[in-house]
């Protein structure tokens, strides 16, 4: 493993600036019922650093500290106006990091977390360097344990964004100087500390000796409290859910609301019938139009996520199309039994998606996908055997129609509006789109319509005429109802 001799790094002089990024990992993002479209970030004084077996104090009338283990990037080289594939090269190491912050103070600095965050020894960086031109940054592992249990693990294929976009997203706005500290973000399990705690972090690569070693850091507890010349400490149940780690209310409203037991009934049930369904109760634009199964025969059932598509302008898929842009991140954070559903403004004249993507949806246990737009690669998605609707294949690329543009927002699907967290079911008849509070409703109502039918076309099998039987009159109703005793 190669080192760095920062000559004002973590290991010497104090960093001339610590920028700190908000919310970078998928996992905490799915914590906290949100997820950025872009980074945002926040600064922390250079007195915050502290070193490998040293303290963090948490001051006298305070409840809410907590710590977030990060993976700290120490720049090596000026760096401004730099692109992303040569952000890296300006990155002379990288270190383990604990952002400790304490929410008593969060209120009062509504984001900047001057004082949350900014306490003396809340930034402890080591206890080693990663010399940076020795590793892939896609590769990195974090781990964090407190009094000996592992409680933080991700590795940076989790992020919302990859590393060498903070260098050079930040380098936009302003110089990144040699023995600057970006800390990158934490993933979930961050959660509150008591005073002799003590909290370990350490950054590595997998199976591998390169490691940035333990940082260790102990709790105490301070004897000087806040005077009221400032904002004093305020905790309320919101901030003690978010300290401690608890899923936020967003996170609970737009958490998928489809049981095991609900998506059995919805794959036993026709769309035909869901759509009969809907349609009695008022709903009759829930149909995405003019979409096809990749895969004839197959069924999707799932929550929704969102992926918007404007129409091509040059400049901005300059921006927007290019590096990790909105629809490789949404392929990378898709969940179990989600459903990504794409607007491309009914546009079949380019792909909006082709095999990479269809394998990466599908090792995440993705339920689907469904386009309003067309498919690369058709016949090696349709190999993948992740089901796909469309409007069929097109071996044009994205710049050709479209950008890619943001995630998780209401979109146009075919004619239907999609919001994130919609209950999306299709099968060879077509898409529609349910909500979440009349699924349940839907499904036993269309099973119960379903056994009806089938009962009915087997007496027309038979011979019987329509008339009186399809709809039931009330003579049929009783033979089907005694029929129905029976079984």
């Amino acid at each position: 493993m190669g080192t760095y001799e920062a000559p004002s790094g973590p290991t010497a002089t104090r960093p001339g600036k610590i920028i700190a990024v908000h919310l970078s990992y998928a996992s905490r993002a799915e914590q906290r019922g949100r997820r950025p479209a872009n980074p945002s970030y926040f600064f922390k004084p250079s007195s915050s650093i502290g070193t490998s077996g040293g303290t963090v104090e948490r001051p006298a009338g305070t409840e809410l500290l907590a710590f977030e283990g990060e993976i700290a990037l120490v720049i090596g080289t000026t760096a401004r106006w730099v692109k992303p594939d040569q952000a890296w090269d300006h990155v002379a190491a990288v270190t383990a990091a604990n952002d400790f912050g304490l929410y008593d103070l969060r209120a009062a600095d509504k984001g900047s977390n001057v004082r949350s965050k900014g306490g003396d020894g809340y930034t402890p960086l080591g206890p080693g360097l990663i010399d940076a031109r020795d590793i892939d940054p896609s590769s990195l592992r974090i781990r964090t344990w407190v009094n000996g249990d592992l409680v933080q693990e991700d590795t940076t294929a989790g992020l919302l964004f990859p590393l060498r976009q903070f260098v050079s997203d930040l380098s936009q706005h302003f110089t990144l100087e040699p023995g600057d500290v970006i800390l990158t973000g934490t993933p979930a399990g961050s959660t509150v500390v008591s005073p002799g705690d003590v909290v370990v972090v350490e950054v590595d690569v997998p199976g591998t000796s390169v490691s940035s070693g333990r940082l260790h850091t102990t709790v105490t507890q301070g004897i000087r409290s806040f005077s009221d010349i400032g904002s004093l400490p305020e905790v309320d149940d919101k901030q003690r859910a978010e300290a401690w780690g608890t899923p936020s209310e967003a996170a609970e409203e737009n958490s998928p609301t489809l049981s095991e037991e609900l998506r059995a009934k919805l794959l036993r049930a026709p769309v035909a019938g869901l759509s009969a369904q809907l349609r009695k109760r008022g709903l009759n634009n829930v149909a995405i139009d003019g979409v096809r199964p990749n895969l004839p025969g197959s069924k999707v059932v799932g929550t929704a996520r969102t992926l918007r598509f404007v129409p091509n302008r040059e400049d901005l898929f300059k921006s927007h199309g290019g590096g990790y842009n909105a629809q490789k991140r949404l392929f990378d954070s898709v969940g179990a039994g989600e459903v990504i559903v794409i607007e491309a403004r009914g546009d079949k004249g380019s792909g909006t998606l082709g095999d990479i993507l269809a394998l990466r949806a599908r090792y995440l246990g993705a339920a689907g996908v469904v386009t309003d737009g067309g498919v690369r690669d058709f016949e090696a998605v349709a190999a993948t055997g992740l089901p796909v609707f469309s409007q069929g294949p097109h071996p044009a690329v994205l710049g050709r129609k479209h950008v890619p543009w943001d995630t998780d927002v209401a979109v146009a699907c075919g004619g239907a509006t999609v919001l994130p967290g919609d209950i999306i079911v299709g099968d060879d008849d077509g898409v529609v789109v349910i909500p979440p509070s009349l699924a349940e409703e839907i499904a036993d109502a269309a099973l119960v319509q379903e056994d009806e039918d089938s009962w009915i076309a087997e007496q027309v099998g038979q011979g019987r005429p329509i008339e009186g039987l399809f709809p039931l009159n009330p003579l049929w109703r009783e033979r089907y109802e005694a029929w129905q005793k029976k079984q």
